[in-house]
């Protein structure tokens, strides 16, 4: 089974390190975005997901919508979640930039205390990543790696955000049933050889909750409905047929789906229950997040990372 995640894992890995090289002032997240999602394409993958650049306290789930214009910022913390799926088997990481973190020292740059900070929050989560991943194997209760999420990024006066998880992966399926936790709780489920887990870590310096804003740029096909408009019906064999069960961008099928009345349909889509909407998260109290991430899967007596 391992080989079957290994293309997907190097793809991943790959163009993890060309979009962190790509962060610059004044970027297009758009830009950001779309690179990321083509070279996983040149490379023989597609995406698993669309890529989710989150900005400071947007922690999770904000992909660019079609014309979008924002930009990246000097000081901005750059949170670029990626995956690639190579016959529907998904490898998924995640890495966090501080864009223009390499300059400090004059009034129009960097100020060196935001700097060390922002990269307090980068090096806590890297290094909660590394001490879960160095305890993974059979048998290990996931309670463990809460615990140890938390005692890392508390030994730094930071904390974990509570109600974001790492998951468990199968073929076509991102969350696939297990929640692996950031915190500490009661959890005696053991994880077992041959899982296959996104361990993720989020920190923060705020108070560890994340909320939904209104923006939803990315879906999931849930089911089929009874739909009385023909576009909605169109639409969703569009879904269906291009991304199985795996999230996609609405970006994407507005590309694909030519007509004046998309919105109309994709609100028929939401209101059935037909897609799932992926709301995009902040932290509750506007604090920055810094997420690190790799897909390993459980070995007898330790893991294989597939994304490093």
């Amino acid at each position: 089974m391992i080989e079957m995640y290994e293309k997907p894992g190097k793809i991943v890995s790959k163009v993890r390190g060309m979009a962190v090289n790509k962060v610059k002032e004044n970027l297009k997240v758009c830009d950001l975005v779309e690179f990321v999602e083509e070279e996983i394409k040149k490379l023989g993958g597609e995406p698993a997901f669309p890529c989710n650049i989150s900005i400071n306290e947007v922690t999770a789930h904000y992909t660019s919508p079609l014309n979008d214009e924002s930009l990246l910022n000097l000081g901005d913390l750059v949170k670029i979640d990626l995956g690639a799926q190579v016959d529907g088997y998904i490898a998924d990481s995640a890495v966090t930039v501080l864009v223009g973190g390499d300059k400090v020292g004059s009034d129009d740059l960097l100020p060196e205390v935001e700097v060390e900070f922002q990269f307090k929050l980068i090096e806590t989560a890297q290094k909660a990543l590394e001490n879960v991943i160095s305890v993974i194997k059979d048998g290990v209760e996931l309670e463990k790696i809460g615990n140890i999420v938390e005692d890392t990024v508390n030994a730094e006066n930071l904390n974990p955000v509570s109600n974001l998880t790492g998951h468990s992966m199968d073929r076509w399926i991102l969350h696939s049933g297990l929640s692996i936790p950031n915190v500490k709780g009661e959890n005696k489920h053991k994880i077992r050889e041959g899982d296959v887990l996104a361990i993720e870590p989020f920190v923060t310096n705020g108070v560890g909750r994340v909320t939904d804003m209104k923006e939803v740029y990315i879906f999931r096909f849930l089911r089929d409905r009874p739909l009385r408009m023909v576009q909605a019906r169109k639409l969703l064999d569009i879904i269906k047929q291009n991304y199985h069960n795996l999230p996609f961008a609405e970006r994407w099928v507005q590309k694909s789906f030519k007509g004046h009345q998309f919105n109309l349909a994709m609100n028929q889509l939401i209101s059935s229950r037909a897609l799932y909407p992926y709301h995009a998260l902040k932290e509750k109290s506007d604090a920055r997040v810094a997420q690190a991430e790799h897909t390993v899967i459980v070995e007898p007596d330790g893991c294989h990372i597939i994304t490093e």
